[in-house]
C-alpha cells in the first residue's frame, strides 16, 4: 500500500478521504498530550476559557517524550496507550480536532465522536520510539511545563509515520483484522 503524505492542519475533505489501513506520513505541526494535559484542557473547555492552542484541524500525539540528549531535539517519543484519553477526546473532537495518534483501541464513545465531528485515529508503532523521534525536527513546550514530559509540546515533524486505525465512517482496523484472520 502506498504512503499518503499529509501536511497539517487537516481539512474536513482530507479526513473524509482517509480509510483504515492507510499508511500516512505527516509533515507540519502536531501537538502532544497525555492524561494530565488532557484533564487540564477539558477543565478549560468546561470553564469556557481559551485553550493554549486552537484544536481546529490539528493532530494530537499521545506521547510523553523522554528528555533530549545533548545536541538532540527530543528524546525517545513512542506512543502511549490511547484509552487513557478516551474520557477527554470527544470534547476535543467537538472543537474541531481532526486526528489523534497513539496505540491501542479507542472506546465506542470516541469512535462516535469521530463519526459525528469528522475525525480519525491513527496508530504509531510502539517500540519504535527512537526511530519516531528522528521524524521530529523541532519541539517546543506550549503549555503546562510543570508536567515535565507530559507538558503539551508543539512538534514540527517530517515524514512522521502512522497507520489509520479508525476512520470518520467508524470503521476499525483492529476489528477488520480479527475478521480477516479468524476466517483462515
Amino acid at each position: 500500500m502506498t504512503q499518503i503524505r499529509l501536511t497539517t492542519p487537516l481539512s474536513d475533505k482530507t479526513v473524509e478521504s482517509l480509510r483504515i489501513g492507510q499508511r500516512i506520513v505527516f509533515n507540519g505541526i502536531i501537538y502532544t498530550g497525555r492524561d494530565a494535559a488532557h484533564k487540564k484542557l477539558v477543565e478549560l473547555i468546561e470553564q469556557g476559557k481559551e485553550l493554549p492552542f486552537d484544536p481546529k484541524g490539528q493532530v494530537i500525539y499521545y506521547v510523553g517524550p523522554s528528555p533530549a540528549k545533548p545536541g538532540k531535539i527530543i528524546g525517545s517519543a513512542g506512543p502511549t496507550t490511547s484509552g487513557r484519553m478516551d474520557i477527554y477526546a470527544p470534547k476535543l473532537y467537538a472543537l474541531g480536532l481532526k486526528a489523534t495518534i497513539g496505540k491501542g483501541r479507542r472506546s465506542p464513545e470516541v469512535i462516535e465522536a469521530m463519526k459525528k465531528y469528522n475525525g480519525v485515529y491513527m496508530a504509531a508503532v510502539g517500540g519504535a520510539a527512537a526511530l519516531i523521534a528522528k521524524s521530529i525536527i523541532d519541539a517546543k513546550v506550549v503549555a503546562y511545563p510543570e508536567l515535565g514530559p507530559e507538558a503539551i509540546y508543539r512538534l514540527t515533524v517530517k515524514n512522521f509515520p502512522v497507520i489509520v486505525v479508525n476512520d470518520s465512517l467508524g470503521c476499525d482496523l483492529y476489528d477488520e483484522g480479527i475478521k480477516i484472520y479468524s476466517t483462515k
